[in-house]
């Protein structure tokens, strides 16, 4: 099982701030302000910012040259979550020392229990090379075949992001004028549930695929008539690794329609996935759902409801879509993703940016 991360003092004032409202539609002003403090105690970016510029100067020419693309470079829009050819820097191109450092910035962008899950995805590779017959000599599925990749410079003043990327695995951070954003964040996990046989028992996204049945699960009928949207799952999630996320959010079971305790259990699954982030980051995403007002998330289902039949779930507010789906390999390989409806990419901050600074063009 995965270990919980959360018991520091940033994030124990969100968990608070959020369960003394969670009871009630309109969350109180209070419980906002709490959220934005906790922001403000705990702001990732220098961390961020210095860890990025460490591994750049631990990496020779040729190494840098393979991984550093300008900011404003298309490519850091093209994010994916499939086994292919991507641009950057592999692990598996990085000596001891290099790794450490890029592990020690990823450790900048994830919690604890992020860390785990890139991890466990990243080591999954070696299970599917077993599992589908491929050779030691495999290049297709590789644990060390996931890409860095740096757009811009993190020592300047001007915008400038990451993203570590392969299958089933994609972590997209941008950082404009101090503020940081983690999305779109995509973590996969095939299989779901390893086979018994001399395979570690780590069922990655457990939680995600657990919480998300209870809370069905929980639903009396007529909410239950809300909540499904299709008896049949969608092969994939509905977005895709489109670079801008949209869907119409008129289906699905409403916040206010929840008793209080079904309200809490929406409120902890979303926390399960904002919770894979660096706490700061997560606290400021949560503080963002308040104000957006907790009264206008949705919950919706398509699939069965027993453990081992194909089923797809989403949870979106007015800045938020959070996707799961499990359909694949028998209802065995899970994909998710989350996604900010304003702020992938740190478009909403660049926007606000480039408006009060036209001059930054320039640069």
């Amino acid at each position: 099982m995965l270990r919980n991360p959360m018991m520091n003092y940033c994030w124990l004032t969100v968990v608070i701030a959020c369960l003394s409202g969670c009871q009630a539609n309109h969350p109180n002003v209070e419980n906002q302000v709490a959220a934005k403090a906790a922001v403000e105690r705990n702001p990732p970016v220098s961390a961020m910012a210095k860890s990025a510029v460490a591994l750049t100067e631990g990496l020779n020419a040729d190494q840098l040259a393979k991984m550093q693309m300008p900011f404003d470079s298309d490519e850091r829009f093209n994010w994916n979550y499939v086994p292919l050819e991507r641009k950057g820097l592999t692990i598996e191109e990085m000596n001891q020392d290099q790794r450490a450092l890029a592990m020690k910035l990823l450790r900048t962008g994830l919690s604890d229990q992020g860390m785990e899950k890139a991890q466990a995805i990243m080591q999954l590779e070696n299970v599917l090379r077993e599992l589908e017959g491929r050779g030691s000599d495999d290049r297709y599925r590789h644990p060390e075949r996931y890409y860095l990749s740096l757009f811009g410079d993190p020592a300047g003043e001007a915008p400038w992001g990451w993203r570590l990327e392969g299958h089933h695995l994609s972590l997209n951070f941008s950082s404009v004028t101090g503020e940081v954003t983690a999305t779109p964040a995509f973590f996969g996990s095939n299989p779901a549930t390893l086979p018994r046989g001399n395979y570690p028992g780590n069922d990655v996204l457990r939680q995600e695929e657990e919480k998300g049945r209870a809370l069905l699960m929980s639903f009396n009928e007529a909410q239950r008539k809300s909540a499904i949207i299709a008896e049949k799952a969608p092969g994939d999630i509905i977005t895709r690794n489109d670079r801008k996320a949209s869907l119409e959010n008129g289906e699905g079971l409403g916040y206010p329609g929840m008793t209080p305790l079904q309200q809490a259990g929406l409120v902890e699954l979303i926390k399960v996935y904002l919770n894979n982030m660096e706490p700061g980051i997560a606290a400021k995403q949560w503080a963002q759902i308040l104000e957006d007002g907790v009264e206008n998330l949705k919950f919706a289902w398509a699939g069965g409801s027993e453990k081992g039949q194909g089923h797809y779930y989403r949870i979106q507010g007015p800045g938020i879509l959070i996707e799961y789906d499990n359909t694949q390999n028998d209802a065995n390989h899970i994909h998710t993703v989350w996604r900010d409806l304003r702020n992938d990419f740190g478009e909403d901050l660049l926007k606000r940016h480039y408006e009060t600074s036209p001059h930054h063009h320039n640069h």
